[in-house]
């Protein structure tokens, strides 16, 4: 089967940014057949040769650590055809160009994600086509089914591949094995020996020219809906039969379906955004300052919320989920924090203070695991230190986006995010999105640079 790579927002950041060093990367690990033809549809009335010319500069940008002779082959296969994703003939003559049986990327905007399935649908696709989605999957719960729909008369469910390259991490990926391939750990994965769950992805970095999405997105539309929601997803799973694409989605489905929405939201929700500072050496503007910015809309640059999972492994637990930008330090990570035990002969003194619980912690970019404990101290062996067993993980082959676009030419779904998934999603959010639409809680704000708003 000859395969074709069509992407629909050729020229749009996405693409510069993340596909087109992705795919760089899987050329130069010699993943990418030779017989996959490459195609860009965008709104620019650009030749090939003009559309390569615009690619070579984005790789240099973005794919520096791709060798220059496996970039060069990249865009060499590429070609590209002017048209509007919303407009029927558009996509044919675009898909007759690519011909063999295409994966469909849809590196678009979401407000256009709708108007270009239903063209896909008024054109068709052949058999064995896969239509991959980015992330937001919609705006709403609502408007999440209305794509669902549109996309099951478009393809078959396991043809379609709701991206979100957090499944693609290293460290996400190794909660799986460190699971499920040591037996030490599953046994104290639960609401007895758990205390709490934090998954953090707090960033230095500030709007970056943005704001045509994020100020119509913001912190929660942008991670906690998705890129959180997933990571505790995996993390909260029961062990799957297999790792294949239906395991895991089922798996991960039944953790959303029992995760309850805050039910106080001025106590366990918290929405700020960042005012003018200083993050290392860079002055950052407040963020109603930004160019593109409508400080009407009172869009959020951080967010933070805390649910719980009403089944019986992790009953009482909180799940703590916060990410922001411009803070003072990035902190990509999920911790566990296990509960005291239950009792400790060891008495804590001036020399050997109180202990602390025992935390792992999952870090993600770079990649490691941390194991913090009470160990006894180099002195006095009855006295207690506290200590961290740390292992850095070796960079992976492939970024997180190398390993989709690999999974997603092989045919693959098990980095995918199922229908249910990305409307359990939505119905878990959606009562905080009203919440603070209403102006229940009130919209903070906190300095760049600093550890972000008091609670």
């Amino acid at each position: 089967m000859t395969r074709s790579f069509v992407v629909l927002g050729g020229t749009g950041d996405l693409t510069g940014r993340l596909l087109l060093p992705g795919l760089a990367e899987l050329v130069d690990a010699g993943i990418l057949d030779d017989g996959v033809r490459l195609l860009a549809l965008s709104r620019e009335d650009w030749s090939d040769e003009e559309y390569r010319s615009w690619a070579r500069d984005r790789l240099a940008e973005h794919a520096a650590h791709v060798p220059e002779p496996a970039r060069e082959r990249l865009v060499g296969r590429f070609g590209h055809r002017h048209g509007d994703v919303t407009v029927a003939a558009d996509l044919r003559a675009g898909l007759e160009r690519a011909g063999g049986t295409p994966v469909v990327y849809l590196a678009l905007p979401n407000t256009v994600f709708l108007p270009t399935l239903e063209a896909l649908t008024e054109v068709g696709l052949p058999e064995g086509a896969v239509v991959a989605v980015e992330k937001p999957f919609g705006r709403d719960l609502a408007d999440a089914q209305r794509l669902n729909a549109v996309l099951h008369r478009l393809v078959p469910e396991e043809q379609v591949f709701r991206t979100d390259h957090f499944l693609a991490m290293q460290t996400v990926l190794n909660i799986l094995g460190l699971r499920f391939a040591n037996r030490m750990f599953e046994p104290v994965w639960n609401a007895q020996h758990v205390e709490r769950v934090d998954i953090v992805f707090d960033e230095t970095l500030g709007l970056e020219g943005r704001a045509g999405y994020y100020d119509t997105a913001g912190a929660l539309r942008d991670m906690l809906q998705n890129h959180l929601l997933q990571m505790l997803a995996v993390v909260a799973m029961e062990p799957p039969a297999a790792l294949d694409a239906r395991s895991l989605a089922a798996r991960k489905a039944d953790v959303l379906r029992a995760v309850r929405s805050p039910e106080d939201m001025r106590r366990d929700t918290v929405r700020a955004r960042y005012t003018a500072g200083r993050v290392g050496g860079r002055e950052l503007p407040d963020y109603t300052a930004e160019d593109g910015v409508q400080a009407d809309r009172g869009t959020e640059t951080y967010a933070e919320y805390t649910v719980t999972i009403e089944n019986w492994r992790w009953a009482g637990v909180p799940f703590r989920l916060r990410s922001g930008k411009a803070l003072g330090a990035d902190r990509h990570e999920i911790a566990l924090r296990f509960r005291p035990v239950p009792h400790l002969a060891f008495q804590p003194d001036e020399e050997s203070p109180a202990t602390e619980p025992d935390v792992l912690r999952l870090r993600l970019d770079p990649d490691g695991i941390d194991l913090d404990l009470n160990l006894n101290g180099a002195g006095d062996p009855f006295d207690l230190e506290r200590r961290s067993l740390q292992v850095e993980l070796p960079p992976a082959r492939l970024s997180a986006y190398g390993l989709l676009l690999a999974e997603l030419l092989a045919g693959e779904a098990a980095l995918s995010i199922s229908d249910v998934e990305a409307e359990e999603s939505w119905r878990i959010v959606e009562p905080i999105l009203a919440a603070w639409a209403a102006g229940e809680v009130p919209l903070q704000e906190y300095p760049a640079g600093s550890d972000g708003p008091a609670r």
